[in-house]
């Protein structure tokens, strides 16, 4: 997939179509801004979007592998994906079930029971009794969660032989309008089979609390063997299913029907594990930025400027001589910001700033002043005001699902974008609610760092001491919390 070409016919000369005097604005505008200043019996300029109505997806992704190979990655990976589209999602750990009941058995018998390897042999039939038990009760609360609104429930276990998947499928077929996707995570990598097993016995799983790391490994390792003996692949023929390989070095697909299935297949196919960062910025300081005004195309400010010719040096020092691409908008403040750094640049019409429509290029007070009842319901609910004539946050979202596929499939990319676009891919990759995400803090003349991990995105940010506008608005009423960074360990939920 690449990045859309400049495309010069959606701007006109300043020249041409000049704003309204209320807009203040100069220089070149989009098409889309130059709507006649509306008679002042009006009143409104814009509307709320609605969630779309996803009340028919109804979907069991059951994971199926050998320990270590990646389960929980990917589905956590998807998971974080659909939620950022607004899927209802959620993951049914039956490890995490296990643990709990334990404890809670514990708890009330005072019987600790024995979950080191031998509980997951084949040949321990009570055990296995027991953890085909556990299996049926997390597929029962995911069917239920699926009932009650639910769109996407991830079975996260082994599901390893044909006769547990072969449970899953029928009892989903006793449900009307309920569909199963099983997904297979098969890893031949001895190197990446090592690290998952690293990172399992040294973050924290309580299966290993009082355990030393060396035997929690060599625990574990005799866990994979007692699976690798019963494991079946899948090739049930009738079955809907998706194999990866290598976490997205190959890649298999049958029976993937419909839109939702074909959309989880199309994310999954574009994985990768390989170790990367993404690197976002807003551009320099713009002369808009400066005059309190939004939208618009103006150029870099004389700080802004100064930022740009710095940039190189912060990249620079940062990364040293890791390859990397930078991405654009095709608006001249983020092409100004980049001009200097010495890499291969592409510009992607998707990441241009959220349209702002008939209100391109003035500032929040000539907003509140011209409309303020629209002014005040898009400080009430700012994700889903759309602008007339422009776009609301759930709108970016929308078309920046392109741009989250290639970020991908992609190794160290720079960003240089607009504070709305960063705002929405840095809530893809810290997970962040839909609610936060027009509050978010992207300071101009910093770059952030994001590099994902296993369960999550680790962050640092590089700020230049070049002065610059703050053109953050917090929410109005509300106490500011900074966003908490999201821990990229694995996390214990029955600790």
């Amino acid at each position: 997939m690449q990045p859309d070409a400049v495309d010069n016919s959606d701007y006109l000369p300043a020249d041409i179509g000049h704003p309204p005097i209320i807009f203040g604005a100069g220089g070149p505008l989009r098409k889309g801004s130059q709507a006649p200043t509306p008679p002042r019996s009006v009143v409104g300029i814009g509307n709320k979007v609605a969630k779309p109505d996803y009340s028919e997806a109804k979907i069991v992704l059951a994971m199926v592998g050998l320990p270590a190979r990646g389960k929980s990655y990917l589905s956590n990976k998807l998971m974080r994906y659909l939620k950022w589209l607004e899927y209802n999602v959620k993951v049914f750990n039956v490890g995490q079930l296990r643990r709990s009941r334990a404890r809670q058995k514990a708890q009330q018998s005072g019987i600790q029971e024995d979950h080191t390897s031998s509980y997951f042999s084949h040949s321990n039939v009570e055990a296995t009794k027991l953890r085909d038990e556990l299996a049926q009760d997390s597929l029962e609360m995911l069917i239920q969660w699926l009932k009650d609104g639910g769109n996407v429930g991830i079975h996260d276990a082994t599901n390893s032989t044909r006769s547990r998947r072969a449970m899953i499928e029928a009892r989903v077929a006793k449900e009307k309008g309920i569909y199963v996707i099983f997904l297979e995570s098969i890893c031949s990598d001895p190197a990446v089979i090592a690290a998952n097993v690293a990172l399992k016995v040294s973050s924290g799983d309580p299966d290993y609390k009082d355990t030393s790391r060396e035997e929690a490994k060599r625990d574990f390792i005799r866990r994979i063997k007692e699976y690798e003996a019963v494991y079946e692949t899948i090739t049930e023929p009738h079955l809907s299913y998706l194999r990866i390989t290598n976490v997205g070095d190959e890649v298999t697909l049958s029976r993937i029907n419909g839109y939702l299935q074909s959309r989880i297949a199309f994310y999954l196919m574009n994985l990768h594990v390989k170790p990367r960062s993404i690197f976002v910025s807003r551009h320099g300081e713009s002369q808009y930025n400066v005059d309190g005004k939004i939208g618009g195309d103006s150029s870099l400010s004389p700080r802004g400027l100064e930022y740009a010719k710095a940039l190189p040096g912060l990249v620079r020092d940062n990364i040293g001589t890791a390859p990397l691409t930078v991405w654009t908008s095709t608006l001249q403040r983020t092409i100004q910001t980049a001009q200097d750094l010495p890499y291969t640049k592409l510009t992607w019409k998707s990441l241009d700033e959220l349209d702002a429509g008939v209100c391109d290029g003035m500032t929040y007070e000539e907003i509140e002043q011209a409309y303020p009842d629209d002014f005040a319901n898009r400080d009430e609910d700012k994700f889903n005001y759309r602008y007339r004539g422009g776009e609301s946050y759930r709108d970016v979202v929308v078309r920046l699902e392109p741009v989250i596929m290639e970020l991908e499939r992609q190794e160290n990319i720079l960003i240089i974008g607009h504070q709305a676009i960063l705002r929405c891919l840095y809530a893809y990759f810290h997970d962040l609610p839909q609610t936060d995400l027009p509050y978010i803090k992207i300071p101009l003349h910093t770059v952030i760092k994001l590099t994902p991990k296993a369960y999550g995105c680790d962050e640092e940010r590089y700020m230049l001491p070049i002065k610059a506008v703050d053109t953050h608005r917090p929410k109005p009423h509300v106490q500011q919390l900074e966003v908490p960074l999201i821990n990229s360990t694995r996390e214990y939920y029955d600790k």
